[in-house]
C-alpha cells in the first residue's frame, strides 16, 4: 500500500499526458474540451502538491512533470495555431522561444548528462498564463493574450538557459536565477 502511494503523484502526471492527448480528439473550445483542458491544469497543480505533501518527490517525477508540461504545450499549440490568426512575426517569435528552450535542454544535457527542465517561478507563470489564455481570450482579445504569453514565455526561456549555463549543479526545483 505504501509503495503504491508513492506512485500517486506520477500517476496524476501521467493522467495529464493522456488528457492532453485526448484534447486532440475533441472539438476545440467546446464545453467538453474546456473540461478536459481544466482537468489538465488541475493535474499540473495537484501532482506536485501531492508529491510534496506526502514526501514523494523524486528526480523521475520532476522529469515526468516536465515531459507532461511539454506534451500539454505542444498539444495546445497544435490545437490553437490553426484557430488563432498568427502574423508571420509571431510565428517567428514562437520558433525563437522553441530554439531557446532546445538550446537550454542541450546545455543541460551537456553539463549534467540528463534532461534539465527547471521548475522556476517564471516557467510556472508561463504555464499558468498559457493555461488561462483560452479561458479568457474573449474578455481580453486574442492579440493581447498572445503578446502577453509570448513575453512571459520569452523571459522564462531566457532565465532557464541562463540558469543552466551559470549553475554548477542541476537543481530542477530552483525558483529563479535570483535565488540559490
Amino acid at each position: 500500500m505504501v509503495r503504491s502511494m508513492k506512485q500517486v503523484p506520477n500517476i496524476i502526471t501521467c493522467l495529464r499526458i493522456l488528457s492532453s492527448i485526448v484534447l486532440l480528439f475533441l472539438k476545440p473550445l467546446s464545453m467538453v474540451f474546456f473540461l478536459v483542458f481544466i482537468f489538465c491544469g488541475a493535474t499540473d497543480i495537484l501532482d506536485g502538491y501531492v508529491a510534496r505533501k506526502t514526501g514523494n518527490t523524486s528526480k523521475a517525477g520532476a522529469v515526468l512533470d516536465s515531459v507532461a508540461d511539454m506534451v500539454f504545450v505542444a498539444v495546445a499549440l497544435f490545437i490553437f495555431m490553426p484557430i488563432i490568426p498568427f502574423t508571420t512575426w509571431i510565428v517567428y517569435w514562437i520558433i525563437g522561444i522553441a530554439f531557446i528552450r532546445i538550446f537550454s535542454l542541450a546545455v543541460g544535457y551537456i553539463k549534467y548528462r540528463t534532461f534539465a527542465g527547471l521548475h522556476t517561478y517564471a516557467n510556472k507563470a508561463t504555464g499558468f498564463i498559457l493555461f488561462c489564455s483560452p479561458l479568457v481570450y474573449q474578455v481580453y482579445g486574442i492579440n493581447q493574450i498572445v503578446y502577453f504569453v509570448l513575453v512571459i514565455a520569452t523571459l522564462s526561456a531566457i532565465e532557464e538557459v541562463a540558469i543552466n549555463i551559470t549553475s554548477l549543479s542541476l537543481n530542477r526545483d530552483i525558483k529563479s536565477i535570483f535565488t540559490k
